[in-house]
């Protein structure tokens, strides 16, 4: 007879491994995690040898949560012989590698971790979930919680040319680094992190291999990251909550303007590029190009080149570019998997048929079923996908998973006010005048 959980956790990225982690000691809790792949393995493609995070280790699964956990980053650092080393090293930025070996090392010590699991469809029965993989298994959960992860984005714009083998998405980039190197001229579409990296890695490489570099980005400049202590108030409980409660619209022209806030390049990565740039420059210059303000409109292949079709945004202007191969670093959408279907009427959607989730991170209709793990940033905000609040997260859906509190929630953490204060309202909700400080 095929057991029953508690849940069934679809997906193991490093959201669902956190809770996976946090799960792992709660008694009465039973809930078991399927991922389709056969190890944990975060964006390998963009896993370049002096990439970190960026965010600080304190933002790894479990520590928000829970400091005392055995599956926090500085145990890992013990338990390998490096605690001393990072220590030393004084960064609270681990690299990227190090997160991921970090995260195998956790998810190698749970037992309810299901590698190659792809699950294909899920049911309801009436009274549990039944989970179908494609290898003939069934898994059965009172509840689910989707951690089933983003998946690569591609413009409009550039779907003409998304088949073409010179075309790669910065997701799986060092697979195709070596070929791409081969080519005479290589051109990177992308304004966040992952384009500057990638222009980095190709910048470097450029002498040896010989190719003319272009970046293109649609943004008005290469943007940092503003990581300023009270911007980073925003990734907050409070600031969740507030915009949550905003009109849909609203909450749409804020994720476009907040876009420096989660979608900016490092500032120590555009130093780098600079300082790069600049030293090749004393050296005689290098051949490449950055344009800003640059939108891409269309693309196709013309003989053995990809040919851009371009519109300079600020200047109002039409112009064109070739080049023999493309890097897409165009960032990554969630999406909802096609193994939802049968259950659709279970689950609460908007008007553009997104989830539309609760408060509480659910999005069947009763609010205590289905929960999702990073796919509501049209709800809740910017920090869906932040490492940051996944273990704030976490500690929200295990506590209603368990029906007590498992996890302590703050409820509020900043010094600012997110909306109006209530002391500075009416009972009418009009405006209302207070003397501050009295």
């Amino acid at each position: 007879m095929t057991t029953t959980h508690d849940f069934v956790a679809i997906g193991l990225g490093p959201f669902n491994l956190g809770l996976a982690c946090l799960t792992e000691p709660v008694d009465g809790l039973d809930g078991v995690f399927l991922e389709a792949r056969d190890h944990f393995d975060w964006h390998p493609g963009m896993m370049l040898p002096e990439a970190t995070l960026q965010v600080p280790f304190l933002a790894d699964l479990v520590t928000m949560a829970d400091p005392t956990s055995p599956y926090s980053f500085l145990n890992y650092l013990k338990e390998t012989g490096r605690l001393y080393s990072f220590y030393i090293r004084e960064s609270f930025y681990p690299l990227r590698r190090e997160y991921n070996q970090y995260c195998q090392w956790a998810a190698s010590r749970l037992a309810t971790v299901r590698f190659g699991r792809p699950v294909v469809r899920v049911e309801h029965d009436g009274s549990t979930y039944v989970v179908t993989s494609a290898t003939g298994e069934v898994f059965r959960g009172r509840r689910l919680v989707l951690g089933t992860g983003t998946t690569p984005h591609v413009p409009d714009a550039l779907t003409g040319v998304l088949d073409d083998d010179a075309v790669v998405h910065s997701a799986s980039y060092l697979d195709h680094r070596a070929t791409l190197q081969q080519c005479d001229s290589i051109a990177v579409v992308g304004s966040g992190q992952s384009a500057a990296e990638v222009y980095a890695d190709l910048l470097g490489g450029i002498d040896e291999c010989d190719y003319q570099l272009t970046w293109l980005t649609r943004s008005p400049r290469f943007f940092p990251m503003e990581y300023t202590k009270l911007t980073l108030e925003m990734t907050s409980p409070e600031y969740t909550r507030y915009f949550q409660g905003l009109d849909p619209t609203t909450r749409r022209e804020l994720l476009r303007d907040q876009r420096s806030l989660y979608k900016g390049i490092s500032a120590d990565t555009v130093d780098e590029i600079f300082d790069q740039l600049y030293a090749r420059d004393v050296s005689g210059g290098t051949d490449t190009t950055l344009l800003t303000a640059t939108e891409v409109v269309g693309a196709r292949r013309d003989g053995d080149r990809i040919r851009l079709d371009l519109h300079h945004v600020e200047a109002d202007r039409d112009f064109e570019i070739s080049a023999e191969a493309l890097v897409l670093a165009t960032g990554y959408r969630a999406e909802v998997p096609a193994f939802l279907t049968p259950i659709s009427d279970r689950i609460r959607w908007d008007a553009e048929g997104r989830y539309r989730v609760s408060e509480g991170y659910a999005v069947d209709h009763g609010g205590e079923e289905v929960y999702v793990q990073n796919g509501e940033e049209h709800t809740h905000g910017f920090v869906a996908p932040d490492l940051g609040m996944g273990a704030f997260r976490n500690s929200v859906i295990i506590n209603q998973l368990a029906g007590r509190e498992v996890y302590r929630v703050e409820e509020r953490i900043a010094f600012q006010e997110f909306g109006v204060p209530e002391r500075f309202r009416t009972d009418a909700g009009d405006r209302a005048t207070v003397e501050v400080g009295r």
